[in-house]
């Protein structure tokens, strides 16, 4: 399996915790949040794309609401390879930090 980036790997995570309401607002706000940075929303619509095409997410037009002016959103969720990448993620992640908080911090 290919390792998503960082940046992939906040955006899924980002899609994961707001559910209903990942469409590209609010996963902006929630990559800002979790960051501590300001993400663009042209630094996401990429990385969306890609996830999408790479088939770990998937899109739907929501209906369209008086305040957006009758437009649509589109709203993202997780597909099981999208969850399987993350799960993989973490595990590497577990793997590759095994043993360092002890040299890094001196916790041991």
């Amino acid at each position: 399996m290919k390792l998503l980036t960082r940046t992939e790997e906040f955006i899924l995570l980002a899609v994961w915790k707001l559910q209903d309401d990942a469409y590209s607002i609010p996963i902006q706000e929630k990559l800002n949040e979790i960051t501590d940075k300001d993400w663009s929303l042209g630094g996401i619509y990429m990385p969306l794309e890609r996830l999408e095409k790479r088939g770990y997410l998937k899109s739907t037009l929501s209906e369209s609401t008086p305040e957006r002016g009758g437009r649509h959103k589109r709203i993202y969720s997780l597909t099981p390879a999208g969850k399987e990448a993350l799960r993989y993620a973490y595990e590497v992640q577990q793997t590759i930090w095994s043993g360092v908080p002890q040299l890094m911090f001196g916790l041991g």
